[in-house]
């Protein structure tokens, strides 16, 4: 299976991976630097919760390691609890977009939540309109198939 340097171990996309190690990340934001901060801070604070998560620790060296600008912030020692905002992005096709998000932790278990990230934008503005663009886009693709033949989920 192919591994980008943006996903996990199990192929899944990774925002931290993304920021850090991607060349084209810098142009998909429109505050670089606040959208680096945030990231490792969460990633901080995400530590402090769950200080035993091998995956997590794992992530945090790997970033440490290869990223000189992942390093230099992890060492501020910066932590931020994450609550919703706003986001400018740049995306390469549809073009800019300003959209609001707000997390939503989501229990699968006592010790254990998972965060689902919302992002929305201003009904009736050019923002909806480009993601309704590039929703369309995507419920159009044609499924991908694995190497093996077998449909990618």
């Amino acid at each position: 299976m192919f591994r980008s340097a943006t996903t996990d171990e199990r192929g899944r996309p990774n925002f931290a991976r993304y920021w850090f190690l991607d060349p084209g990340a810098p142009d998909f934001v429109a505050d670089w630097d606040g959208a680096l901060s945030a990231t490792v801070a969460l990633l901080r604070a995400e530590a402090g919760r769950y200080p035993h998560d091998k995956a997590l620790r794992e992530l945090i060296g790997e970033l440490c390691t290869m990223s000189t600008e992942f390093r230099t912030r992890w060492a501020a020692h910066d932590v931020r609890i994450h609550h919703g905002g706003v986001k400018q992005l740049h995306h390469p096709d549809a073009g800019p977009l300003t959209l609001v998000y707000q997390p939503m932790d989501l229990p699968i278990s006592p010790r254990e939540v998972h965060s689902l990230t919302l992002y929305t934008a201003e009904p009736g503005s050019p923002d909806e309109d480009r993601l309704k663009l590039l929703a369309s886009w995507a419920a159009t693709e044609s499924p991908k198939t694995s190497p093996t033949g077998d449909r990618a989920s």
